[in-house]
């Protein structure tokens, strides 16, 4: 759970309930607080290698980003879902860019966050150039398309399969996007946060097991 800090001079956020410590929070989902600063977009000179990598792909694709941010040391690229395709193919294949390796595609449900409530994060490295860039993409709730990056990476086959279980993020163009981790024929995408906590009894070899809110109170 999370709101605005009203007055705040940089945008922040107040994460409330289990994990927001780092620990889990059993004393009724929001009996700690966080203060969160949210990272905004950075301006140039981004520093180290950011500049040159960000240089070269606006040369490739001028409209390539929509959003540069430089938070804890890290690049992240914000791209439209319409360009993603072409910004990962470029990545990849020129020879100064080099992103040879995808280790990483995953899921995140920012409920809030109107219009783009599905967000898509790409992690690639560079094997040749030795460096590291995560690209960011969105979708709405109602429109959950984002184009797959398997033909460029084979390997994020099963990192999309799982964003889509969990998320319920179609990949367009993924070669068999079905379940992976949960039943083919299981309702829903668990790791949303509108998805409900419990109740969701579960059969192992003829036993039941009771839904978490039957067997556990946690007020």
């Amino acid at each position: 759970m999370s709101e605005q800090v009203p007055g705040a001079e940089a945008p922040a956020v107040i994460r409330k309930g289990m994990w927001s410590q780092g620990t889990g929070d059993t004393s009724g989902y929001s009996g700690i607080e966080r203060v969160e600063s949210v990272p905004t977009a950075s301006q140039r000179p981004f520093g180290s290698y950011f500049d040159d990598i960000y240089d070269r792909l606006i040369e490739l694709i001028p409209d390539a980003v929509a959003q540069v941010v430089v938070d804890r040391g890290e690049l992240t690229f914000y791209v439209v879902r319409e360009n993603l395709s072409k910004v990962i193919q470029a990545l990849r294949d020129d020879a100064f860019l080099r992103f040879e390796f995808c280790p990483s595609v995953s899921g995140v449900h920012y409920p809030d966050d109107a219009g783009a409530e599905l967000h898509v994060v790409i992690h690639l490295q560079s094997m040749t150039h030795n460096r590291r860039l995560r690209v960011e993409t969105t979708c709405p709730d109602d429109d959950p398309h984002v184009p797959s990056v398997v033909g460029t990476y084979p390997a994020a086959d099963w990192h999309e399969r799982e964003a889509w279980d969990m998320f319920g993020i179609i990949f367009d163009g993924h070669p068999h996007l079905t379940r992976i981790l949960m039943p083919d024929d299981w309702v829903g995408h668990p790791q949303r946060k509108d998805y409900p906590l419990g109740g969701i009894p579960i059969e192992f070899k003829g036993a039941v097991v009771p839904p978490v809110d039957a067997r556990r109170d946690y007020r």
